[in-house]
């Protein structure tokens, strides 16, 4: 539920007077820019053009998007990226707009925040029509202004204000820089003389691939020239490094997964005899990884890969135990019903507890006797919809007349499941829950099929501590005897362990490429130099062990790190000249034919603007000599492309009929210009003196 919302059921507060507050302090030269806050510290853990992140003002925004995402599966150490990227875009920009004088009047701020694209829309939309009801957000925003709860006021700017305002501050900034766009007429009579443009050439080609790479070897210094001379490619911002490391597995043995074999058969017979109703104290008093569900589901709900055996039990009948995933499992049927799949009710709930939270709503004899009367109101002939709009505390289907469509078994708790799946339609009855009681009326039912009561005993197949002990052991000697990397290859080789590698590792990365999740060996391999070996880590069921191999700084890519990219372009320059002086020989198209055992081919209206020569590739080198007019009728010299070496001959170059006119060329590269305005900002990151000290707090 939204801050908001809760705000308005509560009644104690409203968001108004906290905007209206946020707007003060916008007055005041607070609310567009920031530079601290009574939150925060002195503590920085990064600064932009040396405006500063303080770390207040990021766990403030990191504690905000684990309560949003966290819900969804999102982890801190994931959040904690995508937090600094957000908070360095923000003063990358802000640096920007205060330049420009772009700013947000408190009336632009009121006026989004009640216009058609408000960030409201959602908390103060009528249900019924769909509209937007701007009076109602206003009136009970007017009531916020005695709020003093300094908490719930930075949530709402954190959630609502501050967001508007940077997204309108982005908005202006952007569009600027599109309507900053426009295309000259040089370049659009050249790019529509270039689009329209053909060539046909007659050549010789003779592919890399024909030279075996062992004829050709690549050196560092070559390497090395290689990057230098394309060092804008072949440079980073940020230092990585390298490790090799040994992993010792503290998986569960074959020893362990049998004991908790024999764990779930010692239960066996105690599980088999125990009757329906004894079964929920029995999973209580035993344990188990699957808790007992004590209710139905039909064959096609089921979600064990062994439903087809389990399905064919006879009520009291054993299945296993088997294997699923990483547990040993002993299946019993409990009980079978003929059930629908799917179930349509409307119904009114009388909270009397919240079980999330634990929080009493209100007494249950009181949510009794309501229910009760609310019961007999509808016997007596009062409109159910209603009473539900006045007196349900359901919000999922309060505004909806109490329905809830058609909904599959288990969706909903066991009692109200129950009611709903195991009577007939048009049944009506009050239904005691975890929430408190409903009054529920079964408004129909779909496709009925048999359905399965099955209890799941489940046992975990962990390692036991001997086997962890084992592993810890092992790595621990292995990193002893392990000071340098000759030892550490020399020990692994004697172990039979492989030696595995992990590359490019950043200094605040959680997580390494093939290893797993481990913020400490992280910063370990940050806190140390090459060579240098680890004590053991443990990172998920393994204990492992890493030495430094390599520490990338930040520049130009090393020789060693640039290879892998690099080799195959070094290898096939030295290929084309290998190739041009050992097998173009002659001055004709006809004599390099004959020299290189290649034929000659023809390429025909091949375009200035898609270099694409068919059977070959993209040869943008070898195409664009082909508009080459000194080239007409004659033979060029060796061309060494893509992915070979050419020789060609111009036979004609000319204009094809108009493909592209002139209007359509200027609004694409009217689109192509706007469009490169939103990759501004990576440029005004990369312009920018960016100082990171999350390493020293993460």
């Amino acid at each position: 539920m939204s801050v908001i919302q809760r705000i308005r059921d509560k009644g104690a507060w409203i968001v108004f007077g906290i905007i209206a507050l946020a707007l003060i302090a916008f007055i005041l030269q607070d609310g567009v820019r920031r530079g601290g806050s009574a939150f925060s510290n002195t503590t920085t853990i990064g600064n932009v053009n040396g405006d500063k992140i303080l770390r207040a003002d990021f766990e403030d925004q990191l504690s905000l998007q684990e309560r949003m995402y966290g819900p969804q599966g999102a982890k801190r150490e994931q959040l904690i990226g995508s937090v600094w990227n957000q908070q360095v875009e923000k003063l990358v920009l802000q640096q920007q707009y205060d330049k420009l004088g772009l700013q947000v009047s408190p009336k632009e701020l009121s006026s989004i925040l009640f216009g058609p694209a408000s960030p409201l829309r959602q908390e103060f939309t009528d249900p019924k029509t769909g509209v937007f009801n701007v009076n109602e957000a206003k009136s009970a925003f007017a009531q916020l202004k005695k709020s003093k709860n300094a908490d719930q006021i930075k949530m709402i700017n954190n959630v609502y204000i501050e967001p508007t305002i940077q997204q309108s501050l982005r908005t202006k900034y952007q569009n600027l820089l599109i309507q900053a766009a426009y295309v000259p007429k040089w370049l659009l009579d050249k790019q529509t003389a270039d689009n329209n443009s053909v060539t046909s050439f007659s050549y010789v080609y003779v592919p890399y691939v024909s030279v075996s790479d062992s004829l050709v070897k690549v050196s560092d210094e070559e390497i090395s020239a290689y990057i230098s001379k394309h060092s804008n490619e072949y440079s980073k911002t940020e230092e990585t490094r390298n490790i090799s490391f040994v992993s010792f597995s503290a998986s569960p043995s074959a020893a362990d997964s049998a004991a908790v074999k024999k764990q779930v058969l010692d239960l066996k017979s105690e599980f088999e005899s125990t009757p329906a109703s004894g079964m929920e104290s029995f999973f209580t008093r035993v344990g188990s990884e699957l808790p007992y569900y004590n209710s139905y589901f039909s064959k096609n709900r089921m979600q064990q890969l062994q439903k087809d055996s389990l399905t064919k039990l006879p009520v009291g009948g054993m299945y296993g135990p088997y294997v699923d995933g990483n547990q040993y499992v002993l299946a019993k049927m409990i009980g079978t019903k003929v059930w629908p799949d799917s179930v349509k009710v409307r119904h009114i709930l009388i909270a009397t507890s919240d079980p999330r939270s634990g929080q009493q709503i209100r007494p249950d004899s009181v949510g009794k006797k309501l229910i009760d009367s609310i019961q007999t109101a509808v016997k007596g002939g009062a409109d159910f919809t209603a009473l539900c709009e006045k007196y349900s505390d359901d919000p999922g289907s309060k505004d909806k007349g109490g329905v809830y469509d058609y909904f599959p078994q288990g969706q909903m708790v066991i009692p109200f499941n129950d009611f709903v799946f195991d009577n007939p339609v048009g049944t009506k009855g009050v239904v005691k829950t975890d929430y408190g009681y409903h009054y529920i009326e079964i408004l129909g039912q779909k496709n009925p099929s048999t359905a399965y009561k099955i209890a799941y005993l489940a046992k975990a197949i962990n390692a036991s501590n001997e086997t962890v002990s084992e592993a810890n052991t092992a790595a621990s000697q292995f990193s002893v005897s392990s000071k340098d990397p000759k030892q550490f290859n020399a020990n692994a080789l004697k172990l039979g362990k492989a030696v595995m590698g992990a590359i490019d590792i950043k200094q605040n990365d959680f997580t390494i490429n093939n290893l797993g999740e481990n913020r400490q060996l992280v910063r370990w391999v940050y806190e140390h130099g090459t060579g240098e070996v680890s004590d053991p880590f443990e990172v998920g069921d393994n204990y492992v062990v890493a030495m430094v191999t390599a520490v990338n700084k930040a520049g130009l890519m090393s020789v060693a790190e640039a290879r892998p990219m690099v080799e195959t372009l070094v290898k096939n320059q030295k290929k084309a000249k290998l190739i041009i002086e050992t097998k173009f020989k002659g001055n004709t198209l006809e004599a390099y034919a004959a020299s290189t055992g290649a034929p000659a081919r023809m390429a025909d209206s091949l375009s200035f603007s898609a270099p694409f020569i068919t059977g070959v590739g993209s040869e943008p080198k070898v195409v664009g000599a082909g508009f080459n007019k000194t080239l007409l009728g004659k033979v060029s010299e060796p061309i060494a492309g893509e992915t070979g070496v050419f020789a060609i001959k111009v036979q004609s170059t000319g204009a094809k009929a108009a493909v592209s006119d002139p209007e359509s060329i200027k609004q694409g590269l009217l689109q192509s210009a706007k469009m490169a305005s939103y990759r501004g900002l990576e440029a005004l990151k990369k312009a920018a003196n960016i100082k990171d000290y999350r390493s020293k707090i993460y």
